[in-house]
């Protein structure tokens, strides 16, 4: 019987080749292609924030694992629903960079992989306790609300600020859950509201960096959320604007004075911001932005793990 290569969007997928060799080379670069379509880099970078700060947050080593583990289980799952969602757009785009446009990975392959992530995120999210698995699950579904309606609205930056906001939450529930002289009180776990305040600023700001290098084609496609809304000009200061309010927050935060660290990160985000800001019409349209903003999302990230260590636990 012939194998059937029509892939569910109406298009030809390659048959895999015959042999034994070939075969398992065509499987190897089919799932390097699924791997690339659950968006890898930013997931890692979500992923290792996640680890610093549960390290930073002391959680001890089975906690933290199962914590960093359902993160990078959510993570893997909004990846690949977004890339399986945009498939049409990317193809009619002509997407070179995205997998289900190229025939990289197939649809089928991609929708499994981010019902399986979706289904492991359940279990391990509920594993670090009821409240913070509850917690991380509502940031997951943020994330995929994201996906399948926000992003084309001016709410875009909602599930952002939702999801970044409540990762300490779900850190510190899961160290109240674990730690022996947990209180018993509902409010015990919660995080101060300066730096659930700080992760959110920082979300947000990650969302109008996001948006920068593909915000052209986006505005093209029909995808208007609030960057491609307010144009490249606008989403670069507010995307410098939120990620220096989140470095400000982090610093001035917490109680006592402000280490020579936080005065030297903030000075540094500062000088990052003016950069940003100051680039001229030509670079401004192409990444220099994008990493300038990058960097001060790096530099935020430091400043929230140091106030992790400033945390009852830490």
């Amino acid at each position: 019987m012939p194998i059937d290569t029509t892939t569910d969007e109406g298009a030809t997928a390659p048959a895999a080749p015959a042999g034994s060799a070939t075969a398992r080379r065509f499987a190897r670069v089919g799932f390097l292609g699924v791997l690339k379509a659950s968006h890898p880099v930013p997931g890692a970078a979500v992923t290792l924030l996640t680890a610093l700060l549960a390290a930073a947050f002391g959680l001890g080593p089975v906690a933290g694992t199962t914590a960093v583990a359902a993160v990078a289980a959510g993570q893997l799952s909004i990846g690949w629903c977004n890339d399986r969602l945009d498939m049409r757009r990317d193809v009619a785009a002509g997407r070179l960079d995205k997998p289900l446009a190229t025939g990289e990975a197939r649809p089928g392959a991609v929708t499994a992989a981010a019902c399986a992530a979706l289904l492991a995120c359940v279990p391990l999210s509920l594993a670090c306790g009821a409240r913070a698995g509850w917690v991380h699950i509502g940031c997951v579904a943020a994330a995929w609300s994201y996906n399948l309606w926000l992003k084309r609205t001016p709410a875009s930056w909602l599930p952002y600020a939702v999801a970044f906001g409540l990762l300490p939450v779900f850190l510190t529930l899961t160290l109240t859950l674990t730690s022996p002289s947990a209180s018993p009180s509902p409010s015990a776990g919660w995080p101060p509201v300066w730096l659930t305040a700080a992760a959110a600023l920082l979300g947000t700001s990650a969302h109008f960096a996001n948006a920068l290098p593909d915000i052209d084609e986006d505005i093209a496609g029909g995808v208007l959320g609030l960057p491609q809304r307010l144009g490249r000009r606008a989403s670069i200061a507010t995307a410098t604007a939120l990620a220096f309010a989140s470095c400000t927050v982090v610093t001035l935060g917490p109680p006592g004075p402000v280490t020579l660290a936080g005065r030297l990160l903030l000075g540094v985000t500062l000088a990052l911001c003016l950069a940003a800001l100051a680039a001229p019409p030509a670079l401004a349209r192409g990444r220099m932005p994008f990493l300038i903003i990058l960097a001060l999302a790096g530099a935020d990230a430091v400043l929230l793990v140091l106030a992790g260590h400033a945390l009852p636990g830490g």
